[in-house]
């Protein structure tokens, strides 16, 4: 199976490895066309996403590519035009989020910031994954993730629903589409630690390709 990574190389190698450990084939393209001949998208983490795409003006925005957002969103239209199974990963939960209409918000309060935010290294912290979902029947009710973020999910994009929050803030931490095969997550399972968790970060892209693999 084919999964376009859209990004820079510079900035997927986590994900290309990702990919490679259950023996998928990573296309890592800055051409959204590329995703039309792939199987699956995979949209990565990264900086923020230009905050005009979602109708507002900077409040706490940073480490901002537009020219990369508008490439991302392209891809993510293009999937969902053509059916295309996406799973998205930290600011790539975040363009599926906007790319169907929802928006985010800019800065976390000092609290959740804390608990999310990159200092050096990724934050863990307790998740909860809500009955009967995708992330439920992987893990259980409850689980540990790491975070690298300062901005979350704000209004939710059209037919989206949230499958796993933070329980200390209500951060949304997971989503799936309702009706398509679009998945994603506000953590990093592609490089989470295994024994500080108890957490295989595999199991998520694994089930996604099984759900692509149903979907084509």
């Amino acid at each position: 199976m084919r999964i376009a990574i859209v990004g820079k190389k510079s900035d997927t190698y986590n994900y290309v490895r990702y990919i490679q450990s259950v023996s998928a084939i990573p296309v890592v393209t800055i051409n959204s066309e590329d995703v039309c001949r792939c199987d699956a998208l995979l949209l990565p983490g990264g900086g923020d996403i230009t905050p005009a795409f979602f109708g507002e003006q900077n409040h706490g925005s940073r480490n901002i590519d537009t020219k990369l957002d508008i490439l991302q969103l392209h891809a993510f239209d293009t999937a969902l035009c053509r059916h295309i199974p996406v799973l998205g990963i930290c600011k790539g939960m975040q363009v599926i989020n906007v790319g169907l209409g929802g928006t985010i918000i800019q800065n976390l309060n000092a609290d959740a910031a804390r608990r999310h935010q990159y200092d050096q290294e990724d934050k863990y912290h307790s998740a909860v994954n809500i009955e009967n979902a995708w992330l439920y029947h992987l893990y259980g009710e409850k689980m540990t993730v790491n975070s690298a973020h300062h901005q979350a999910l704000g209004r939710l994009g059209r037919n989206l629903t949230v499958v796993q929050t933070c329980p200390e803030d209500g951060c949304i931490e997971a989503v799936a589409h309702e009706t398509m095969p679009i998945l994603g997550v506000q953590w990093h399972p592609e490089r989470i630690d295994e024994q500080r968790t108890g957490i295989k970060g595999e199991k998520v892209l694994a089930y996604f390709l099984s759900v692509a693999s149903a979907s084509a």
